[in-house]
């Protein structure tokens, strides 16, 4: 499996395809906020970012996999977002497990000054909700709990490809 990852990681298609799955995930975002009407929170919000991350993680290493620093930047990028889309998925879910009084989040987007995704992109990053609130559940479980198994799929994934690249003989690189 690890040499079979080592090999395709050098090619666009396992990027692209990262990226498709992210770009999959912010379409239903905008799906579950338009047509179903639901009220994305503060942490829909930068749980959305997170998955941009991943996004753009994709679309990097798709410009030049080959090369190792492109491939390492990538995976920076795909593994510095999922981490922290997985925390804000474990916070979210805790706010809505656990309500109380001091178990709650922001009801503004507190972005960075040269960043500000909510007032750059607000159809996508605009909070119009509350953290607190289950508007949906698959299977009996909440937006921000699927979310965790999503972040956890895209780390266990991100973990597999980094031990190819550690692990297995860089002569792996050039062969078919």
């Amino acid at each position: 499996m690890l040499p079979y990852l080592k090999r395709i990681a050098v090619h666009r298609s396992p990027w692209l395809l990262l990226a498709m799955t992210a770009l999959s995930l912010e379409l239903a975002a905008l799906y579950f906020q338009y047509q179903m009407k639901l009220d994305p929170c503060v942490l829909c919000v930068y749980e959305r970012t997170a998955v941009a991350g991943i996004l753009l993680a994709g679309l990097f290493a798709a410009i030049y996999p080959s090369l190792v620093l492109v491939r390492w930047t990538a995976m920076l990028i795909w593994g510095g977002s999922a981490g922290w889309g997985l925390f804000l998925a474990l916070k979210h879910t805790g706010i809505q497990l656990f309500p109380s009084a001091s178990n709650t989040c922001d009801f503004a987007a507190s972005y960075p000054s040269w960043a500000k995704l909510d007032e750059l992109i607000p159809w996508l990053f605009q909070p119009t909700g509350f953290c607190d609130e289950i508007q949906w559940q698959f299977f009996g479980y909440t937006m921000p709990q699927t979310m965790i198994g999503v972040y956890v799929v895209y780390l266990a994934t991100l973990l597999a490809v980094v031990c190819a690249e550690l692990f297995i003989k860089k002569r792996m690189i050039f062969r078919n």
